[in-house]
């Protein structure tokens, strides 16, 4: 039982309208969030990916990580050429050498970042079910998948591979067409990394799978990344505008070399911090999207935005 707020006289929980005085306490009803197209719906995907990722602060952990890991292969293969007499005499290195090389290098890398992609998106889904997300978690779900990394990784590798050696043969026209190619394999790849650690598909199901969800949101996923992209700029070119007239002014005036290099430091701190920004955001945005695509349903960490439209008139 309950008391009416306007006579205080007794009522049954489930009863709003009291027999008393007549006091109504039925919730008023939440009219739907308008539908903005897919414009508004990117925007509003931008905007909610950053509010999660302030909830979620170890996100930022993976693409770090990630960083540091294509560090790592490229001083690998730089020390590697290095030593072996690659970069010393290129003119006495066969073409196949080249090829096989060049082939190593796609497909580190790709693995690489894939790699901990796959660890962020599925922390991402993690946070989005309300859940802890951890390092370990991450790297453990993308652990699971590793066959199936493995396999996209040589299938992108082969793709950049033929992609690049057909642009150092053709003509202008010819590069332009190839640098289209190139685009519409990223565009159609786009959702790879989650299909990879959310279904059990191989290297070419998973592109077709990606390939099948671009086209239920391709408006939210270009403005999407857009808005992402235009705000991390934005913002970051401003922290570097003040970061360097400050320091740059503090320094001359003091006539401080070290002032000067403090600054500097900070400059490339901002830097790396806004790439790692970008790119949680890009992963936090690409995983609700997924969501949105598959199952036809607002992740509840988006749940106020007004996407709940976005996919509504699609499935209709």
């Amino acid at each position: 039982m309950k008391r009416c707020p306007g006579c205080k006289s007794l009522m049954p929980d489930d009863v709003h309208k009291c027999i008393r005085c007549g006091f109504d306490s039925t919730p008023a009803a939440v009219p739907p969030a308008p539908n903005r197209g897919r414009i508004g719906n990117g925007w509003a995907l931008a905007k909610q990916s950053f509010r999660v990722l302030l909830h979620n602060k170890r996100l930022l952990v993976f693409p770090l990580l990630s960083g540091l890991a294509v560090l790592l292969v490229i001083a690998s293969f730089a020390g590697g050429a290095w030593a072996t007499g690659l970069l010393r005499n290129p003119e006495d290195t066969s073409e196949a050498t080249v090829c096989i090389v060049g082939f190593a290098w796609y497909f580190a890398n790709y693995f690489v970042i894939v790699f901990f992609n796959c660890a962020l998106v599925s922390c991402a889904l993690e946070s989005f079910r309300g859940g802890e997300v951890t390092l370990g978690g991450g790297l453990r779900a993308a652990g699971k998948r590793l066959p199936h990394i493995v396999a996209w990784a040589l299938l992108a590798a082969s793709v950049g591979m033929v992609l690049r050696a057909i642009e150092e043969r053709v003509a202008l026209v010819g590069k332009i067409v190839i640098a289209l190619i190139g685009v519409a394999w990223t565009l159609a790849t786009y959702f790879v990394v989650p299909v990879l650690v959310f279904e059990d598909l191989g290297p070419l199901d998973a592109a077709k799978r990606s390939a099948a969800i671009l086209k239920k949101t391709w408006g939210e996923t270009i403005v999407g990344n857009a808005g992402i992209g235009l705000v991390t700029f934005f913002v970051t070119l401003a922290a570097l505008a003040v970061t360097v007239f400050a320091f740059g002014a503090l320094a001359l005036k003091l006539g401080s070399l070290a002032v000067a290099i403090t600054g500097a430091a900070l400059v490339a701190a901002i830097i790396l911090l806004s790439s790692l920004i970008g790119s949680a955001l890009n992963s936090i945005a690409l995983c609700a999207l997924y969501v949105f695509a598959t199952e036809g349903r607002v992740p509840q960490a988006f749940a106020g935005a007004g996407l709940e439209h976005a996919f509504a008139a699609r499935r209709k």
